[in-house]
């Protein structure tokens, strides 16, 4: 006999991991485009490959100023912001007017971030009461991607030094775990110490600025393998037999980059780094023939970990910190809206007074709520925004206007509370404490 029982329910699968976020920086001329291709391509072809397919990688360009890029990206900055048009307007260089594309980019993390949030963060499947079909396969494009990356202009300076930089890594890192990959040209960094030196300072201000994991990539390893500039990370005593070296051709008359007083210099430098090189995860690549791709991704799944044990806690006590922060703004708001005193709302004979400005005005832009803001600040510090009872004023002594105000919030109270007897009495209490 066959059963008549319900076909049964498909249980929601639990969401996989989210995807990890893979930001390329690196110095001007260092590869971090042709890097960014040929590992967007990497991955597009592992995708392909897998059984069952898989989605490819979610790409941002964040180049502003760049004419094309080698990849399709998912979100270009060049379809929000006009860079020509902002060096125009605002009278700028290459350099300023690339800082300021990204800073007004950033003026719009919110929707980038809901976009990620929306294509990228798994999901939890919804009940189905029919069973699925045994032969079909997921199709990638309702899938989420394993990694996003982010390819970023050449002015480094955007990450060191400028505001963008901070906010669009701190709301990427509050979603996702994000790594940083540090791109090096590596025949240019290890033509001479004082380079190799300058490009470290830079990684080392980028990871303690960002405070992210951060992988050194470097490239170009079909030009100039790797080895002597990971030589001269681990060991000090190797780095400083070369400053040596370059000191003794300089008073050869050579072209050294380490003579006089950078010798010393340098070789304090890298008694310092030693700790910082300790705390790095080190990967040559070529972005020409794609040597080294799967063994940063390797490395990409390590600091991901990393991110979730030492970087993720820290960034979960700052969310809920300023989510507590931002309640506490919505409280006092709602607080300031819900004022029924005469002295408040203007009412009574305190209406004569002309209302302050922050009263009458509301804010269009940022540095017009900055202003409004300050003049509240010194309204309650002056007493500009209340009015003194006279001392020969009594106590209770307010005139028929006000009278009447009090009347029409006593009724308001009264048929708010269910026009209770109790309740309104309490309200009536309240007023006249609070008018007195």
């Amino acid at each position: 006999m066959a059963s008549s029982a319900a076909p049964p329910t498909n249980p929601s699968t639990p969401p996989s991991k989210p995807p990890v976020a893979i930001v390329c920086v690196g110095m001007a001329g260092s590869g971090k485009t042709t890097f960014t291709h040929r590992l967007v391509s990497h991955l597009h072809n592992r995708a392909a490959a897998a059984s069952p397919p898989t989605a490819p990688p979610y790409v941002l360009n964040l180049d502003p100023a760049v004419r094309s890029v080698p990849f399709e990206s998912n979100i270009d900055i060049r379809d929000s912001v006009n860079y020509k048009e902002v060096m125009k307007q605002y009278n700028l260089g290459p350099n300023g007017g690339i800082l300021t594309s990204l800073n007004l980019f950033a003026t719009k993390v919110d929707q980038v971030m809901g976009i990620l949030e929306k294509r990228c963060l798994p999901q939890p499947a919804a009940p189905s009461t029919t069973a699925p079909a045994p032969t079909s396969t997921p199709d990638p494009a309702s899938q989420t991607p394993e990694h996003i990356i982010l390819d970023t202009p050449g002015q480094i300076e955007v990450f060191v030094w400028s505001a963008s930089g901070s906010i669009l890594l701190s709301a990427l890192s509050t979603s996702f775990p994000t790594v940083l990959a540090y791109i090096i040209d590596t025949p240019r960094t290890t033509q001479n110490t004082a380079t190799f030196m300058s490009n470290m300072l830079y990684a080392i201000s980028i990871l303690y600025k960002t405070r992210l994991p951060m992988i050194l990539v470097f490239n170009k390893t079909d030009v100039k393998d790797e080895t002597e500039a990971v030589g001269w990370m681990r060991d000090f005593e190797t780095f400083q037999a070369a400053v040596r070296e370059e000191e003794e051709g300089e008073r050869e008359g050579g072209i050294g980059g380490g003579g006089g007083y950078m010798g010393g210099l340098l070789n304090s430098m890298s008694l310092v780094l030693e700790e910082f090189y300790a705390h790095l995860s080190v990967v040559g690549v070529s972005a020409a023939t794609g040597d080294g791709i799967e063994e940063f991704l390797e490395a990409v799944e390590g600091k991901r970990e990393e991110f979730d044990k030492e970087f993720r806690p820290g960034m979960d006590d700052r969310k809920a910190e300023l989510k507590k922060e931002r309640e506490q703004a919505d409280l006092g708001r709602m607080m300031g809206d819900l004022g029924v005193s005469s002295k408040a709302k203007g009412t009574g004979k305190y209406s004569k007074r002309p209302a302050p400005k922050h009263e009458v005005e509301e804010a269009e832009t940022v540095s017009e709520a900055e202003e409004l803001e300050e003049e509240r600040r010194r309204e309650r510090e002056d007493g500009d925004g209340w009015v003194e009872r006279d001392e020969d004023e009594p106590v209770g002594g307010e005139d028929d206007e006000d009278e009447g105000g009090k009347e029409g919030l006593q009724a308001r109270y009264a048929q708010a509370l269910g026009k209770s007897g109790g309740a309104a009495d309490m309200a009536s209490e309240y007023i006249r404490r609070t008018q007195g």
